[in-house]
């Protein structure tokens, strides 16, 4: 599967190079390693046992310029060739966007070649995958060789299908870039038409929504909210209202908490506490109760008291409401020598 990195601005590419065992994959890869500058190849893995040349596969980052504005980056992958590495065969192709079936030219290797291409439909298969959607060539390799099957008889057996195919000496390097620029073109074409699908689909589809107002249901017009009566009183005189002001509803007078008293301060014990005298508040007076005078009309003061020498205690008559009380003063008279 075509990874494509928009923040990046990449498209990566999985192109795997199929066959029989020791058909030719693996110096495809090598040749087309020799071929690349080294600023546009990334580092090859290869490993190899005594049977067969790969093991798992070889791995050749390529840069091949860019696509609709997008680096291309492909990655080539060979698979092991004897049949009981099937499994690491399944794995490598996992996510191909491309494949080159590389088959062997010699006589006697055409029931070899049938069996890898089948076990090549049969893999992909399994993720659901059919070989005829991919972008895929047959490279016959080996034409080198003085006993070899004639391309009309390869084309009968292995091509039903009628892809593109390419005739190649690996060994020598003929034929590799060839297939390669094959392969990889068809590749790019099938990118680029879906890279444009995509965009021109996402375009299409913001267009519309910008263009067709009719399908666009209107916004109903809110109802205004009341507008409360100091508000329309403040407002009034700036600018005329569409909407008349409610009449606000008769509020009941707020109660006014009590006073809370104020702490008494604390005593540390050295001094006596300085306390404030309270003042009790006076009690309204009704508006309709009237004023209230006592006449006492003329009254006899009784005569001091006489006490000791130097004092004097005066009784006197004081109205208090609707009563007089009698209140003593008691004078105090000292020598100014003393």
């Amino acid at each position: 599967m075509v990874v494509v990195s928009y923040s990046g601005k990449e498209i990566n590419a999985k192109l795997v190079y199929y066959g029989m065992g020791l058909s030719g994959k693996t110096t495809n890869l090598e040749a087309i390693y020799e071929t690349v500058p080294e600023t546009s190849r990334g580092k090859m893995v290869s490993m190899k046992t005594q049977s067969d040349r790969t093991l798992f596969f070889d791995l050749l980052p390529l840069d091949l310029g860019e696509v609709l504005g997008f680096k291309t980056r492909f990655l080539l992958y060979t698979v092991p060739g004897q049949v009981f590495y099937n499994a690491t065969r399944k794995l490598v192709l996992k996510g191909a966007d491309a494949i080159v079936f590389v088959a062997d030219s010699e006589r006697g290797k055409m029931d070899e070649n049938k069996e890898s291409l089948s076990n090549l439909r049969a893999n992909l298969a399994e993720y659901k995958v059919n070989l005829d959607d991919l972008p895929w060539v047959i490279q016959y390799n080996k034409r080198d060789l003085p006993d070899i099957y004639t391309i009309e008889e390869l084309e009968r057996e292995l091509n039903p299908s009628k892809v593109p195919h390419m005739e190649a000496v690996a060994s020598q390097g003929k034929g590799v870039m060839e297939t390669f620029q094959i392969v990889s073109k068809m590749l790019l074409e099938r990118v680029t038409r879906d890279l444009k699908r995509q965009t021109g689909g996402s375009r299409q589809a913001a267009s519309a929504a910008t263009s067709s107002p009719s399908t666009v249901m209107p916004n109903p017009i809110p109802a205004p909210n009341p507008v409360p009566v100091a508000a329309a009183t403040a407002t009034a005189g700036t600018r005329p209202s569409r909407f008349p002001a409610p009449e606000a509803p008769a509020r009941a007078p707020r109660e006014t908490a009590a006073p809370t008293p104020a702490p008494a301060p604390a005593w540390n014990g050295a001094t006596e506490p300085a306390f404030k005298e309270a003042t009790m508040p006076e009690k309204p007076r009704p508006a309709s109760a009237p004023e209230r005078y006592i006449e006492t009309g003329p009254q006899t003061l009784p005569a001091p008291i006489p006490a000791t020498s130097g004092e004097m205690v005066v009784p006197i008559k004081i109205p208090r409401g609707q009563k007089l009380r009698e209140v003593s003063i008691r004078i105090v008279i000292e020598d100014e020598a003393a």
